[in-house]
């Protein structure tokens, strides 16, 4: 029996092929990525012909301190007639999401946040409100924003970087929804949740996958031990009375006791905390999932699921 973990949906744009050994071997597309990833301790089962066969690794620059590196061509690179390999789509339930090797071995979607946009989808079916308000803190690139503008929710979504509301943007056009299908802003998440308490703003979901640490759009300083706490104490007091806030956390060194104690802040409720993680495999290798951090789901007033 495997830990507690939140389930996986189905993702057919996405599979992980294979992990360990400090690294994990994944499709996105027809696109297969070699990068690190340092909870796959284990021995790898795929023979060492098929690592190799990659579209793109990513290589660590040591000069960077271990954060940052480069994305270098693989032999299937070499054969994919042209094709770039600096932007592609991926699709998920309706939303297209464009795909960008960045410098920090991200490409611009967590596949394991696909647990909560399953989850998101549900519970939009369950909140008994004709046009819920959704808020998306630390937003990135907006995957769970578009589906739930999709689904029928009035979306805020908010990040510090100039750069991800650009991406969010994107994924709005290629997803096919109209420019103003949701509220994209510029913000810092404190200050933000903040105002929206002085206003007497109210939101049904409440979504945060905060970093480690980072900075605002004035400089505003975040790290998630200082910050955490009192951010939680906020969202608290602009949840509605049918809501349910999700906290994802990863790389952060805490144990999900730790995040279960901290949402014990938000008025009510229950509160849920399990894995995210990725089941390993392409139809023939099962049995392995890849760790992807913790997640809190806490709900109250809304019916469970039939």
């Amino acid at each position: 029996m495997i830990p507690a973990t939140f389930p996986h949906p189905d993702f057919p744009s996405y599979a992980l092929l294979d992990s360990g050994e400090g690294e994990k071997l994944e499709r996105f597309g027809d696109v297969i990525l070699r990068r690190p990833d340092p909870q796959a301790l284990w021995p790898r089962r795929l023979p060492t012909s098929h690592w190799q066969q990659v579209d793109l690794e990513f290589v660590r620059d040591a000069t960077s301190g271990g954060r940052g590196g480069d994305w270098k061509p693989g032999p299937r690179a070499k054969r994919r007639a042209g094709a770039s390999l600096e932007a592609w789509p991926i699709d998920w339930e309706g939303g297209r999401f464009l795909l960008r090797p960045t410098a920090f071995k991200h490409v611009g979607l967590f596949p394991e946040q696909a647990a909560n946009w399953r989850y998101l989808l549900e519970t939009r079916e369950r909140l008994k409100v004709e046009k819920p308000k959704l808020l998306n803190l630390f937003g990135y690139t907006g995957a769970a924003s578009v589906l739930a503008a999709r689904a029928g929710y009035a979306v805020t979504h908010v990040d510090a970087s100039k750069s991800m509301l650009k991406w969010v943007r994107e994924n709005i056009e290629l997803s096919e929804l109209p420019s103003d299908c949701m509220r994209v802003l510029i913000d810092d998440a404190f200050s933000f949740v903040k105002r929206e308490s002085r206003r007497g703003s109210k939101y049904n979901v409440i979504l945060m996958d905060p970093p480690h640490s980072g900075r605002g759009p004035k400089g505003e300083k975040w790290r998630f031990e200082t910050g955490i706490a009192p951010l939680i104490d906020a969202v608290g007091e602009i949840v509605e009375e049918q809501a349910t806030v999700l906290l994802s956390t990863y790389a952060i060194g805490y144990a999900p006791l730790s995040i279960y104690n901290l949402m014990q802040a938000l008025p009510g409720g229950d509160t849920d905390v399990r894995e995210l993680a990725i089941p390993e495999g392409d139809g023939t290798l099962t049995g392995r999932f890849l760790p992807a951090g913790f997640c809190a789901r806490w709900s109250r007033g809304i019916e469970e699921a039939s």
